[in-house]
């Protein structure tokens, strides 16, 4: 039976912040519990999405009520959109997630087609008697010593969608950890008592349905980048990252017509096409989810200011999304973003470098985007870094691409 949702005082600011966090980490999980294969990830996506439909009716409702004339309605209409496309995500992440629960239909060669870049993610009950209760995540500093996050944790039907150093592990919470897998099964055994066994590798898959797996992975980091930029745009009223979400939006789509046509063609030679149903639906919510990034920076696309309300969520956010060009003459130009260690120098989180004039092909065609850059990632005078982090990392990262 769902929860019955009243009308309660509440701050806006509070619950578009967390929609923002929850809507983020839904693309992640349910990609994860897709390219994973797994009930126990899809099952907390499903948890995730019915919290999100509670946070969504109570922020329709306090919009309403904050809405007294034709101009507060003016004003308020862009904040509405973005509840709405939030909604959507949530909806299309659930979507993704019953793929797996419901047997919809995907490949056994899923895994096998995998990157090596991508990070297992696994959900786990902290014991009672596990060493790690009742310790903050920046005492046991988890991540550092072994590679592994806490990316959620939900507890007593309550999600903290952004934990960070001060969060307590108690006995009872479900933590969703992400990272390597030797990492992740380490920290498992010290949370939950038990064995981690990771799944058999599966066969290899045939060279169309490999081609499509990777298009399945471009697409999970794409969308997630154009949720994650379009929340930027929002919350910093900045109109260059809005255009850099309507450039991802159509790559999205481009992606999804490669993806449908290597599907298409990996089903004729599947001994049972219909095994491969499931692709079809995550590249129809891929689209939805990409669609609904663009409807939460709309606003900023047709020169509407941010609301107030979404201002002062910006103000109470503990992480920035910071866009800078790398200069001709600064530290990055030439440079891979491990040999000037950017992450552990700056403490942020480069998610996407954008490559400019200098990155062209000798044929000029624009190269576009790399998603989750890694150390290896070289930079070029005029490419342009998207990184989340502090405001005192964002400083720290904007020295390195100015001139030295």
């Amino acid at each position: 039976m769902e929860r019955e949702v009243g009308y309660e005082p509440v701050s806006v600011k509070e619950l578009l912040a967390e929609m923002k966090d929850t809507a983020e980490l839904l693309v992640d999980l349910s990609y994860s519990a897709v390219l994973l294969q797994s009930d126990e990830v899809a099952e907390e996506v499903l948890e995730l999405e019915a919290r999100m439909d509670v946070l969504q009716l109570r922020a329709r409702m306090s919009l309403l009520m904050a809405a007294r004339n034709p101009d507060d309605a003016e004003a308020l209409a862009p904040v509405l959109g973005i509840v709405g496309a939030a909604e959507k995500i949530s909806d299309a992440a659930g979507d993704i997630a019953k793929v797996v629960l419901e047997d919809i239909g995907l490949p056994a060669a899923m895994r096998a087609a995998l990157p090596e870049s991508v990070e297992t993610l696994v959900r786990v009950e902290v014991a009672a008697d596990s060493p790690l209760a009742g310790r903050q995540l920046g005492d046991i500093t988890l991540e550092t010593d072994t590679g592994v996050r806490v990316i959620a944790i939900r507890r007593a039907g309550d999600w903290l969608t952004d934990p960070g150093p001060v969060t307590a592990l108690e006995p009872g919470d479900v933590a969703l950890l992400r990272g390597p897998d030797t990492g992740v099964a380490g920290v498992y055994e010290r949370l939950s008592g038990e064995t981690y066994t990771p799944p058999e590798p599966p066969d290899e898959p045939s060279a169309d349905l490999d081609r499509a797996m990777d298009s399945v992975v471009l697409m999970k980091d794409v969308s997630e980048l154009a949720v994650d930029l379009a929340y930027g745009a929002v919350l910093f009223d900045d109109d260059a990252l809005a255009e850099e979400v309507l450039e991802l939006e159509a790559e999205v789509d481009a992606l999804q017509s490669r993806f449908e046509a290597w599907t298409l063609r990996a089903a004729a030679e599947a001994d049972d096409p219909v095994s491969l149903r499931g692709l079809v639906h995550l590249a129809s919510a891929t689209e939805v989810i990409s669609d609904a990034a663009l409807e939460i920076s709309e606003g900023v696309l047709r020169g509407l200011d941010s609301h107030p309300v979404i201002q002062e969520a910006v103000l109470e956010s503990d992480e920035v999304l910071t866009r800078q060009e790398v200069s001709a003459d600064s530290r990055l130009a030439g440079a891979t973003l491990g040999d000037v260690a950017v992450k552990s120098q700056t403490g942020m989180r480069v998610i996407a470098v954008r490559r400019g004039n200098e990155s062209r092909s000798p044929s000029g065609k624009e190269p576009g985007w790399v998603v989750s850059p890694g150390p290896a990632t070289q930079l070029a005078a005029g490419d342009v870094l998207i990184a989340k982090g502090t405001r005192t990392g964002a400083e720290r990262l904007a020295d390195l691409t100015e001139p030295n």
